[in-house]
């Protein structure tokens, strides 16, 4: 089980890191700028490099292995984070080294999280569990980490400055290339079992993208996830902050509602780590994103009372705990292991194409419509795009498990 635990460990530590960049990232900005407009150059400098990095490291994953690839991504991240730091102190950071010093963090973060990504089915096969129980503890590590390091995030800025705060990130990276690297000893790639192979690079990122195309399933997922990633952006960016002044709760019903989805989530996934597998997927997918999308939306354009809406969160959290569970494993038996590195950063970077979009939508949607017309109309486009399976019989297929053979295709192509 040291692989299991100590990639979940490594997980945490690189995720409280990353929550504290995050924060730290947009405030050092305006703090030192006071330009929304240069803080928004920074965030799309970030996302567009981390995005093509998880397209573009998918045949290098495939060649060189999961493991050395993130152990390098942290490593590297870990100078450049704490690059930034050093370079502020000693008054030689100009705006634009800054710019591109964020830009090639999101350049490591995007292949390290994919090769993170890639390795879990080696760490669930050498653990010989359930799929949707690591899956399920993976959620539950993404959802308790993200809500500590936002906490932790602030507390730190607040007494130490963003700048410094981003010293704590560049050692997360060191330290958690440091536990990944000894708990994943035994899954290292020997020459004899690599799937390297003798096509070329673009040959083999071509393979990847003609094997997602004929799994009608991934494609659906993929496509789904990724428009629901654009809406839940637009709500948590603008929607729920513009609805948190306009009815006069600001800043610590923000906090209240976010922490209280969160800790909900963190739970529904544990609990989903324990029983999903013994669950259909189809129709755990069907109930978790009927209770965990629109209702939310709805709760706020209606503007029930604040405990009504504090419910309403607790249950879409919950049931959002489930949806990557099951999203996971059905992803990873259906990808052959061969091919693992180059479909999941690939699915996964289509998975995240569109959030930096969620932002520009809601505030369209805010402006033109009113706060409480548009929150109805995300609600709703929410319920069409993870309803609409409902109406496919090919979705059905989820509840086909699969064992995790390495080597060969979880599934056959359709």
């Amino acid at each position: 089980m040291r692989a299991l635990v100590g990639t979940l460990v490594s997980e945490a530590i690189s995720l409280l890191g990353t929550r504290i960049t995050m924060i730290a990232i947009p405030l050092y900005v305006l703090a030192t700028t006071g330009s929304a407009a240069k803080t928004g150059v920074v965030a799309f400098a970030e996302a567009l490099p981390l995005v093509v990095g998880k397209v573009l490291v998918g045949p290098v994953i495939d060649r060189l292995g999961a493991r050395p690839v993130a152990i390098a991504c942290d490593l590297g991240s870990a100078v450049v984070v704490g690059a930034i730091p050093v370079l502020h102190d000693t008054d030689r950071l100009p705006f634009p080294v800054f710019v591109a010093l964020v830009a090639l963090a999101g350049a490591l973060r995007g292949p390290g999280d994919a090769a993170k990504s890639a390795i879990i089915p080696s760490v669930v096969r050498h653990a010989a569990i359930p799929m949707e129980r690591a899956t399920g503890l993976f959620g539950t590590i993404e959802r308790t980490a993200s809500m500590v390091g936002a906490a932790l995030g602030g507390l730190l800025i607040a007494s130490a400055g963003a700048a410094n705060a981003l010293l704590i990130d560049a050692a997360s990276f060191a330290v958690s290339a440091v536990v990944f690297g000894w708990a994943t000893t035994a899954l290292r790639v020997s020459p004899e079992s690599s799937t390297a192979s003798s096509s070329s690079y673009v040959a083999d990122l071509r393979e990847g993208f003609a094997f997602l195309r004929t799994d009608r399933v991934l494609v659906g997922i993929t496509a789904m996830v990724a428009l629901t990633n654009l809406l839940d952006a637009s709500w948590s960016t603008v929607l729920v902050p513009v609805w948190a002044v306009d009815s006069g709760g600001g800043a610590r019903v923000i906090g209240l509602l976010f922490a209280t989805f969160g800790a909900a989530a963190a739970l529904g996934a544990l609990v989903a780590s324990v029983w999903a597998q013994r669950l259909p997927r189809y129709a755990v997918y069907l109930v978790a994103f009927l209770v965990a999308g629109a209702p939310r939306f709805i709760a706020m354009a209606i503007d029930v009372p604040l405990i009504a809406l504090l419910l309403v969160a607790v249950g879409a959290g919950f049931a959002s705990g489930f949806i990557n569970p099951v999203l996971g494993a059905v992803i990873y038996e259906r990808i052959p292991e061969p091919l693992m590195g180059r479909v999941s950063s690939l699915t996964t970077a289509i998975c995240w194409s569109l959030m930096p979009l969620g932002g520009l939508l809601g505030g369209l949607l805010a402006s033109r419509l009113g706060i409480s017309w548009a929150l109805a109309a995300v609600g709703a486009a929410y319920f069409l795009v993870t309803m609409l399976p409902a109406l496919d019989p090919r979705w059905r297929e989820m509840d086909d498990r699969q064992p995790l053979a390495a080597g060969a295709p979880a599934v056959s192509s359709p």
